[in-house]
């Protein structure tokens, strides 16, 4: 209301001396100044009403001291006048659309769920939205004019002058950040940086923009806690079917054992022992007992829960060690076993254990699926071979009654068995297992009676020997 009065008599001022004074200058320029007064009050229907009587009392105030003269000086400064009026108009109503719409898309820096942090060269910050207060805790007049990372506790995922490359040469920069809150809780944002225009010399100043993931990354590391649960289940699981082979592997060494033992007695127990044959002897029970331990150890590796270590792997070798543990099945099932290993395959990067895991379960799957076949041969045939320079090509293929063809995804889902006491997540787990080394799996049926799953598993580029 204010500057509308001072507006008026402003206006009524510059009439005056326009009209009833003889000043040979463009008085009526100084509309201008009424014009930006009313800017500062009114919407854009009051700036145009104003600049219309502002063009008015120009017009009226020239033709009272002047009269209708001939084209001379005076109408110049009118002319002069009226234009200056008229740009100022305009300008005023662009600045004034520019400057909504400029307050609309800070409204909507506002109504984010993300916190938005501006921050100059120095890490101070400028500015700090209202989810950033929500998400920290700290009102935005206590934050400005504080370097950001000091007040969050930042730690970076690697050095700050890394980061600080990496946003200068590409324009961007995100990743995870761990931060802390005003009440001392600690939480993980998923930050994105982007540089801000600035004329001055020096980095520009840089708007972050963060959500905060702290629960989604809870939810992905106890996901992750029940994987590995689930999958030392299965494991458990699959030694448990394989429970006649594991005895019937360790019984073999303690046989040998107690022969060896009996023998080396025998020897002593003679009138002249032979202590030759004693030695053998002990030798053979040294030599079984070790067999029998290293059974029992790569058993208690199979089932013990450790982390996924991963390291260079000879597949051939990995799957031989898997076969071993399955060689009774087969026999018991009379299933013949037939290997086709390409020689000198490159090396794979993975865990020596989740990958013999889904190797016992394919092969007592398809040792299963041929249980009741009668009227042909019962063929498992393992194939390992270069697909090409940086994959290999593992294939498990039985003779059985083969997979339906609109079973083939099915047989992958989480609980779909067709074992009366079948859990249904052993493939599942094979998959996830496969795809968790970069590698694919999937199933198709065979040119001849019975399945064939293919796994395609990333190599060690060079052969990784």
């Amino acid at each position: 209301m204010g500057l509308g009065l001072l507006a008026f008599a402003l206006a009524a001022g510059i009439f005056v001396i326009d009209a009833l004074t003889s000043l040979e200058s463009a008085v009526a320029v100084l509309y201008v100044v009424v014009i930006l007064l009313v800017a500062r009050a009114c919407e854009r229907t009051g700036i145009i009403a104003t600049a219309a009587g502002c063009l008015t009392l120009t017009a009226a105030g020239y033709l009272i001291s002047h009269g209708i003269s001939p084209v001379g000086s005076p109408l110049l400064r009118c002319l002069v006048s009226l234009i200056a009026i008229g740009i100022a108009a305009a300008l005023v109503l662009q600045n004034q659309r520019a400057a909504a719409a400029l307050a609309e898309k800070a409204n909507l820096v506002e109504l984010t769920h993300d916190a938005i942090i501006v921050r100059d060269r120095d890490g101070i910050i400028t500015f700090w939205n209202r989810a950033a207060e929500a998400m920290y805790g700290w009102r935005r007049d206590e934050v400005l004019g504080k370097v950001s990372h000091e007040l969050l506790a930042t730690v970076f995922p690697t050095d700050r002058d890394t980061i600080d490359a990496e946003l200068r040469r590409q324009g961007w920069w995100e990743g995870e950040l761990v931060q802390t809150k005003s009440s001392g809780e600690t939480i993980v944002v998923e930050s994105r940086w982007a540089p801000q225009p600035d004329t001055g010399n020096g980095p520009p100043p840089v708007m972050e923009t963060n959500t905060d993931v702290s629960g989604r990354k809870q939810a992905q590391e106890r996901l992750l806690m029940l994987q590995t649960e689930l999958t030392h289940v299965a494991r458990v699981s699959t030694l448990g079917e394989l429970t006649a082979s594991i005895a019937h592997e360790i019984n073999q060494p303690l046989t040998a054992i107690a022969s060896s033992g009996d023998a080396a007695l025998r020897w002593l127990k003679r009138d002249e022992p032979d202590l030759g044959e004693v030695t053998a002897a002990l030798a053979l029970i040294s030599a079984n007992a070790m067999r029998a331990g290293e059974i029992v150890s790569r058993i208690r590796t199979f089932l013990k829960k450790t982390p996924a270590r991963r390291e260079r792997l000879d597949l051939a070798e990995t799957i031989g060690e898997a076969i071993r543990l399955v060689e009774r099945e087969l026999a018991h099932s009379r299933v013949t076993l037939r290997r086709e290993f390409e020689p000198s395959l490159p090396r794979v990067y993975g865990n020596r254990v989740e990958l013999q895991q889904v190797m016992i379960n394919l092969m007592v799957n398809a040792i299963q699926a041929m249980t009741m076949i009668r009227n042909r041969p019962r063929l498992l045939t393992l194939r390992v071979e270069r697909e090409s320079d940086d994959h290999i090509r593992i294939e498990v293929i039985d003779s059985g009654n083969g997979v339906a063809q609109e079973a083939v995804e099915e047989v992958f889902r989480p609980f779909f068995t067709t074992k009366r006491r079948g859990m249904g997540m052993g493939l599942a787990i094979c998959r996830s297992t496969i795809e968790a080394h970069g590698g694919q799996m999937w199933v198709s049926g065979h040119t001849e009676p019975g399945a064939a799953f293919h796994i395609r598993i990333p190599a060690i580029p060079g052969g990784g020997e």
